[in-house]
């Protein structure tokens, strides 16, 4: 009668779907209810983001954080409210990160260029967002190619299967930012 309950035991787990899935030491602890319980933990993170940023362009954790805070703002205001979801489920603590871009709201652009600029933004959310991203990084004493190395080293640390999803939706979200 042993004999019957082991075959039974070892048919139901070389045909059970889970077994094939899982492999069969999971599939034996699940089955007597020794599964470890699984914690997510979220693989990125915001701390260890601006790390990355912060070694791979040199810059300073304040110029790091606030174009990081800066770009991901202007992006959140590029894609729909299920894109920012998303960034929002897989970036634990955005809120906190969005609360360090820079505040522009009093500045002006420099040069005449930058005069046409603002003027424009009058009559464009598209271009009053662009205008705003640059006098974000004009603040932070950043130029074209500083924020150019911002955003490929953010795409390089995204770049994980993990960070796919982020790095897709925040790429739509800086489609239309021309460094």
């Amino acid at each position: 009668m042993k004999r019957v309950y082991a075959l039974a035991l070892a048919s139901a787990f070389l045909f059970a779907p889970q077994a094939h899935a899982e492999g069969w030491l999971d599939s034996i602890k699940s089955f007597f209810g020794m599964a470890a319980d699984e914690t997510e933990v979220p693989s990125v993170s915001i701390e260890e983001m601006m790390a990355s940023v912060e070694k791979a362009t040199g810059m300073s954790q304040e110029q790091v954080k606030g174009s990081l805070a800066a770009l991901f703002s202007y992006a959140e205001k590029n894609i729909s409210a299920e894109q920012i979801q998303t960034l929002q489920a897989n970036l634990p603590n955005l809120d906190s990160l969005l609360a360090a871009a820079p505040d522009v709201s009093e500045m002006t652009s420099k040069g005449s260029l930058g005069g046409l600029l603002d003027k424009a933004a009058g009559y464009s959310e598209s271009l009053s967002n662009m205008n705003e991203l640059k006098k974000q990084f004009d603040s932070l004493g950043l130029d074209t190619q500083q924020v150019t190395q911002i955003v490929e080293s953010l795409k390089a640390y995204l770049d994980t299967e993990e960070g796919q999803e982020l790095k897709t939706v925040l790429m739509d979200g800086l489609s239309s930012f021309k460094a």
